[in-house]
């Protein structure tokens, strides 16, 4: 027979204890799209899903245990997605992996977390960082609060250091991120949130691939300007201050292609039963303005899988996504978004291109 102060206990851990998941369902096709060498890719569709699964334990008022497991190849940070019939067919069995394991501490203006978790930084898109992405290291979030009656009530300042690749020997050999980002809302209409992320020694390919290594030092100025409660514009831009210009590894039409520019118009959200979205995007991000295997892997099915490895590499390119999306009821809405792009620079005879459109069903509990 169970002791009263057993059942106590009990309620007591079930309350600290929350678990969470989600289910997506994806109708994915892919046409006029063509490669380097000028010859067309075979039109292709697909039905894919993704499963995510999660726990968090608070230990106490501030501090907490979180973990959840994922679909997907485990070598492709960019994709939880599993192709039916694709999981090396016949009905093979999934792979599933961590996206996330941590330890974080929380107070009033304060939010520390090391493991594996969320990136702590401000973003109104991917196609910086890919939401698919939880990098490993140490991040930090404080808060510094100016007043109520200011124009700029508070100032939010990211910081984190991200180990990409241990060298096993010390710190400053290693591939990592640091990040170093500010955040502020002025007068509750505009939202920005400058950014400076330096990346040391990171591979020119993915999943240990790669021929060389290079720094990229990307400074990016975000904002975003509300117009309505459910219409606002978002206009950012990355600078990567580097010099390759006497990098031999990097082909020179290629040296001087460091700059991006992402605009939005976003209006709705599909919080609750009957909502609406809308959005629509345009991108200009030229080859080392962010580094494409961390960044977004939705806009083309351009990827690093000639040479063995699973990131994508949707850099080097301009184009624009439409997105229509509506809410069934809460935590259940249909996503239909469709992707036009081009190539900037030639890396090979002929510009690449691709059109992708792709409707997903997503249910979360």
């Amino acid at each position: 027979m169970i002791g009263l102060e057993s059942l106590a206990q009990t309620d007591s851990t079930a309350s600290k204890l929350k678990f969470g998941g989600d289910f997506r369902f994806r109708i994915e096709h892919d046409w006029n799209s063509q490669n380097s060498s000028g010859v067309a890719r075979d039109d292709r569709s697909r039905l894919r899903y993704r499963f995510r699964y999660g726990i968090h334990y608070s230990l106490d008022k501030n501090s907490s245990f979180g973990a959840r497991l994922r679909t997907g190849n485990t070598n492709d940070q960019q994709g939880p997605h599993i192709t039916i019939g694709g999981n090396e067919g016949e009905f093979g069995l999934v792979k599933i992996g961590f996206e996330k394991l941590f330890y974080e501490y929380q107070s009033k203006n304060f939010t520390g977390w090391v493991g594996k978790n969320t990136i702590p930084i401000k973003k109104i898109n991917e196609l910086f960082w890919n939401d698919n992405v939880f990098p490993e290291g140490i991040a930090l979030k404080y808060w510094l609060h100016l007043g109520e009656n200011s124009a700029i009530p508070s100032v939010g300042i990211n910081a984190g250091h991200f180990i990409i690749r241990s060298s096993n020997k010390t710190f400053d050999k290693d591939s990592y991120l640091q990040v170093l980002q500010f955040e502020s809302s002025i007068w509750d209409r505009i939202t920005v949130f400058p950014a400076f992320y330096y990346f040391n020694q990171v591979g020119n390919f993915p999943d240990g691939q790669e021929t060389f290594h290079i720094d990229y030092s990307i400074f990016h100025l975000g904002s975003l300007f509300k117009i309505t409660k459910n219409l606002n514009f978002g206009a950012e831009l990355y600078a990567n201050l580097e010099d390759y210009s006497k990098n031999d590894s990097i082909p020179s039409n290629l040296q001087d292609q460091k700059q991006g520019i992402v605009l939005s118009a976003k209006y709705g959200k599909v919080k609750k039963k009957g909502d609406w979205l809308f959005h629509l995007y345009y991108a200009h991000l030229e080859k080392f303005a962010v580094v494409d295997y961390f960044a977004q892997n939705d806009w083309a099915r351009w990827d690093y899988s000639s040479i063995d490895a699973a990131g994508s590499r949707i850099t080097n390119f301009q184009g624009v996504e439409a997105r229509i999306g509506y809410a069934i009821k809460e935590n259940f809405n249909l996503i239909l978004r469709t992707y036009f792009v081009e190539e900037l620079k030639k890396v090979g005879i002929f510009k690449e291109n691709g059109s992708r459109i792709r409707l997903d069903l997503n249910i979360g509990f």
